[in-house]
């Protein structure tokens, strides 16, 4: 083991309880302002960014979720009224996902406070050269994980 190791190894420690930490911070918090989970909250906001109807095959690739797990969170959101799922226009054997009027509506309160915490917790906390320094690291380690 080099010098190095220690020092990576305490670093990833403490990244890993930061994320930890702050995730289940942001969720709970996701919850208490929308009622929506951090998936709802995903499938929302990929929504809202394609502004269209999205076949759940590319809403899946572009959350990198697995089949299974896409067909029961949408489950969910339609009994929930979040979402709207109708035949395909294209090939009326497929189905395509859009967000129902009550799903934009949470999405944006949801926004809000996911915003909120983002700042209160992360961006207020560091300087504009720590700031690109976490862009910089994301930007780093992103492509190697595709």
């Amino acid at each position: 083991m080099d010098t190095a190791a220690p020092l990576a190894l305490d670093a990833w420690d403490s990244y890993q309880r930061m994320r930890a930490r702050l995730s289940a911070r942001i969720a709970r918090e996701l919850t208490a302002a929308s009622g929506l989970s951090e998936a709802d909250y995903e499938i929302l906001g990929a929504l809202t960014h394609e502004d269209r109807p999205v076949r759940p095959v590319t809403l899946g690739q572009c959350l990198g979720w697995e089949k299974s797990r896409l067909s029961h969170q949408l489950r969910r959101m339609e009994q929930r009224a979040l979402i709207v799922r109708t035949s395909c226009v294209e090939d009326g054997r497929g189905q395509e996902v859009t967000l129902s009027a009550a799903g934009r509506d949470a999405y944006r309160t949801a926004k809000t406070a996911y915003d909120d915490a983002v700042c209160r917790y992360v961006t207020q906390r560091l300087s504009d050269e720590q700031l690109v320094q976490l862009r910089g690291i994301a930007e780093t380690v992103l492509p190697h994980l595709d």
